[in-house]
């Protein structure tokens, strides 16, 4: 099982929520600093079921720091279906909207682009998250046009760039 959460913080505080994410036990590959709608996206792999997401992960991360809230919003996305796995460090990810009935063909059109890493289907506010490999925001621009004429059934697109985490 995967699941994916993403994290407003409150302003200034990003750092130090990076912080305590890693002193859970999070690996630097799950989490991104993100340029876009959210500031974190954390990549929950190989979890037995729901319960020890909320248990292990869930619960702990929007209990951080009980002194200071640093969190504004949470958001949780489990994926229906995965995509390819994928270890090279995405440029960004896209956050797609599409009709239920389209889940299947869109991540199929999207797992054939060469430079999408992976499509997840998820349960969330979005219907699929896709990590992106690019070279630059040219390159980026190129394959969100090109997403736009080789997907159908792509209703919204929201973009969020990877920012180095330290």
């Amino acid at each position: 099982m995967k699941v994916y959460m993403t994290l407003s913080c409150k302003v200034g505080t990003f750092n130090r929520v990076l912080d305590e994410l890693l002193k859970l036990g999070l690996s630097k590959k799950d989490v991104f600093l993100l340029f876009g709608p959210v500031d974190i996206l954390v990549q929950f792999r190989e979890l037995k079921n729901l319960d020890e997401f909320i248990s292990k992960w869930f619960d702990p991360i929007r209990k951080m720091t009980p002194g200071e809230a640093m969190i504004d919003k949470t958001e949780t996305l489990i994926v229906i279906s995965e995509g390819k796995s994928f270890s090279e460090e995405p440029y960004a990810f896209l956050f797609l909207n599409t009709q239920p009935r389209n889940l299947e063909i869109v991540q199929e059109k999207l797992q054939a682009i060469p430079k999408i890493l992976s499509a997840d289907t998820v349960f969330g506010p979005y219907d699929v998250i896709c990590a992106v490999k690019a070279n630059d925001t040219n390159d980026l621009k190129q394959l969100v046009s090109e997403l736009q004429t080789k997907v159908p059934h792509i209703q919204g697109t929201v973009t969020a760039i990877v920012a180095s985490l330290y």
